[in-house]
Parts: C-alpha cells; structure tokens; sequence
C-alpha cells in the first residue's frame, strides 16, 4: 500500500481506518513504470505518479497524462474517442482518483480488446 507517497507493508491481516483525506493505492492498484507498455497504462501511470508521486513531481506527472491523454484522443478510432474525451475531462477536473479509476477500467479494456 502506498499512503501518502509512504510504501506501507502488511505482515499480518490489519483493518485500517483513514480519518481523513490521504492519498492512497494498494498493491493490485499500482502499476510499475516498466509495466506502462500501451497507451491507456501509459496515462493511468502518469496519472498514477500525479496522484502519489512525490509532491514535486505531481503538476508535471498531471501535465505529462494530460498531454497523452490529448495526443490518444486525437489519434484514437471513433469508437473510442468518446472515453479519451471522457478522461481528459476528469483529468481537466482535477479529480485525481477519479480520474485513475476510469484509467483504469481503460487499462481493463484494452487488456480484453487484445485477448
């Protein structure tokens, strides 16, 4: 678990409870650098990066998913359009972890699309 940019590990089962807003993403959720391959993982992980990166980092990780985002919308057939329109407009928001979920479900996607 990543907890505001800290790498959390859990040797036993633990309930945790947040009591207020942090910033956080567990395991399944974090994609490594090496794993951002295509075009959807490409964003999720700078977005990713913008959501618990290093807070120096996060206005240029945010300007790095919005510029691919643009550059995949532009690029993409009609049918897919409509998503990257989609996320761009999260991202354009500021929503953050919203933004990294519909991310992701873009990630899950193209992973079907190519099985």
């Amino acid at each position: 678990m990543i907890l505001n940019g800290a790498v959390i590990r859990f040797k036993t089962r633990a309930r945790l409870e947040l009591n207020n807003h942090a910033r956080f993403l567990f395991g399944k959720q974090i994609m490594q650098v090496e794993d951002a391959v295509t075009p959807a993982r490409r964003v999720y992980f700078a977005l990713q990066q913008a959501y618990i990166g290093p807070e120096e980092e996060r206005v240029a990780a945010l300007a790095g998913a919005k510029e691919a985002a643009t550059a995949e919308l532009a690029a993409a057939p009609e049918a897919e359009k409509a998503a990257w329109a989609a996320l761009l407009s999260l991202i354009a928001a500021e929503t953050g972890f919203e933004a990294l979920k519909y991310a992701r479900g873009m990630v899950r996607a193209e992973e079907k699309f190519k099985s």
